[in-house]
Order: C-alpha cells, then sequence, then structure tokens
C-alpha cells in the first residue's frame, strides 16, 4: 500500500514545489518588467476571477451566459463611485462590489430558473446590452457620470514601501486572486461543487438525490456574479476609468470565450482564458492593423482544433504523457 501510494506523493509533492516556484516567479516578475507590462498582468489576474465565477456557472453547473460583462460593470461602478464620491479607499469597496454583484445575481438567477440553453443565453445577452444604456440614463448621470464615466485616483503603496503604484496593484490583485481562487477551489471540491456538477450532467437524478436545483441554480449564479463583480473592482483599480461604453456586449462575449479557450469545467482554465483575452486581441492587432478581428477569429478557430477540450486539457494531457516517459 505504502509503494503504491509513492506515486501519488511524489506528485503531490511536484506540484506544491511548482505552485511554490511559480509564486516566487509571480512575485519576481514586477521587478523585471516595465509598468504597462506590470499593468497588463494585473489584468490578467483581475480576468482570472472572473472567468472563474463565469467557469463555476457556466463549466461546473451548466449554464451558459451572454451576460457576465454586465454583472463586471457593476463591481467596476460600485468601486468607481464609492472611492470618487465618498472617499472609500480602495480595498473597502471590494465587498460592497461583492455583495452587490452577489444580489444582483442571485435575483437575476431565480427568473432565469424557467430558462436552459440558448434561452438563458439570450435572457443573459439581453442584460449585456441593456445595463450600459441604463449607466448613460440621465438621472443615473450624478453617479455614474453619464457618457463621460468616472476617472479615479490610483492608489500609493500603504506603509511607505519602496514601490511604484503599477507594482503595489499588481501585488494587491496577485494576493486577492490567490484567495479567490482558494476559495473557488475550496467550494468546488466540497458538497456544493459536487452538487452543481449532478445538476450539470443529469438534473433529474440530482433532485432525485435530494438536491434543490433551483437552490443551487440560484446560489451558482450569485457566487459566480460576485467573482466577477471581485474582478471588475479591481479592474476598475487598475485602469482609473469606467464609462458604459467600457462593458459593452463584446465584453461578456470575449468572457465565455475564455473559459471555452482555457477549458470548461476546470479551475487553471481561467488563468489560460484571461491570458487569452489580455494579449491575443493586441496579438492580433500588431498582425493586421485592417482586420484584428479577423486574425482573432481565426486564432479562436487554431485553439479550438488544437486543444478541442481547452489549453488547461491539453496542458494536462501533456502533463501526464511526461510522468509517464520520467
Amino acid at each position: 500500500m505504502a509503494d503504491g501510494n509513492l506515486p501519488r506523493t511524489r506528485i503531490a509533492r511536484g506540484k506544491r514545489a511548482a505552485l511554490a516556484a511559480l509564486l516566487v516567479a509571480l512575485c519576481g516578475l514586477p521587478f523585471l518588467l516595465s509598468n504597462f507590462s506590470v499593468f497588463q498582468l494585473t489584468l490578467v489576474m483581475a480576468y482570472a476571477i472572473v472567468l472563474l465565477g463565469l467557469n463555476m456557472l457556466t463549466g461546473y453547473n451548466g449554464q451558459i451566459s451572454l451576460g457576465h460583462g454586465a454583472f463586471y460593470a457593476i463591481g467596476a461602478y460600485a468601486t468607481a463611485i464609492l472611492m470618487d464620491h465618498y472617499g472609500v479607499p480602495y480595498w473597502m469597496t471590494l465587498p460592497v462590489a461583492a455583495a452587490a454583484c452577489l444580489v444582483a445575481g442571485f435575483l437575476f438567477g431565480l427568473p432565469a430558473l424557467r430558462l436552459e440553453g440558448p434561452y438563458l443565453a439570450l435572457a443573459t445577452f439581453a442584460l449585456a446590452v441593456a445595463l450600459p444604456q441604463l449607466l448613460k440614463y440621465k438621472s443615473l448621470e450624478p453617479w455614474t457620470g453619464g457618457v463621460q464615466g468616472i476617472t479615479i485616483v490610483k492608489p500609493d503603496p500603504p506603509f511607505g514601501l519602496p514601490i511604484n503604484a503599477d507594482q503595489w496593484l499588481y501585488f494587491f490583485t496577485l494576493a486577492m486572486a490567490i484567495v479567490m481562487f482558494a476559495l473557488g477551489r475550496n467550494l468546488l471540491a466540497g458538497r456544493i461543487g459536487r452538487a452543481m456538477v449532478a445538476i450539470r450532467d443529469n438534473p433529474i437524478a440530482a433532485e432525485a438525490m435530494g438536491i434543490d436545483i433551483a437552490l443551487y441554480k440560484s446560489l451558482t449564479f450569485g457566487v459566480s456574479a460576485m467573482f466577477t463583480g471581485i474582478g471588475g473592482a479591481l479592474g476598475a483599480i487598475a485602469v482609473q476609468f469606467v464609462a458604459p461604453d467600457s462593458f459593452g456586449a463584446f465584453l461578456s462575449i470575449a468572457f465565455l470565450v475564455g473559459i471555452v479557450v482555457g477549458g470548461l469545467g476546470t479551475i487553471q482554465g481561467a488563468i489560460y482564458g484571461a491570458i487569452f483575452i489580455q494579449f491575443v486581441p493586441n496579438i492580433a492587432d500588431r498582425i493586421s492593423r485592417a482586420a484584428p478581428w479577423a486574425i482573432y477569429g481565426m486564432m479562436v478557430i487554431l485553439f479550438m482544433y488544437l486543444a478541442p477540450g481547452g489549453v488547461a486539457s491539453f496542458a494536462h494531457y501533456v502533463s501526464k504523457r511526461w510522468r509517464r516517459r520520467t
């Protein structure tokens, strides 16, 4: 029995060592890269939190959403309004953004219980289309800034730390990403996560086992929106600006593309997907300024052809083959 457990022990140790090495590398990157590159990596981590939340909903629970850009906007605006109008410290706005999106997601998930598949996707897409227009509404301009949006000040490093503002936001976002991914992993590995997957795979059998499908679907929608709202808040702090046109319907589509390319039903897929939606459009623009979205579409098709199960699935396959050879 001990010999049989030895390979598993080695794999577990190898994973812990790899995670430790990755954390050390991530902590060193801000001191090796330009401020703009650090800013891009900060957005990658904010997007990764968003994609983890969306993957809970779509990859683990089977509910398709084309409206998570709206929850991203709610989180971003909650932070911007609190910082600009009320002088709330940036770190104190995150719980407010999370709570606002949790409630909004749960309430939206209740009527969405009657919808499935493309009908749910269409309903969430309507939310993504409508919210930017609501943010431009004149009665809300005193808070939202209307078409002009809101500009916020980038926070300085605390305690006199010898780093610049971009580096501090990177470390702050990295710490939040670690917390959110640990929370997401524990949630998905427990009883709630198993119930979510059971509902996705066979809702009739799940209901026969005593799982409250309506409750779990609504809660999953709320928790997914909460993760997205935190990502939106972090993104707003990093960008220092929010405006309705920044949260168009394409943002929601980009998030869905991210979880599919990264890998549905995987935690690490959120990271791969975030890297894709942050850097691939820029790469496509450099290749062809005349038709960047054509290049972007070709890249999406290429990723789907080479890794139909997502980058996470492909990376797992390569890692498994490598372990067998060694």
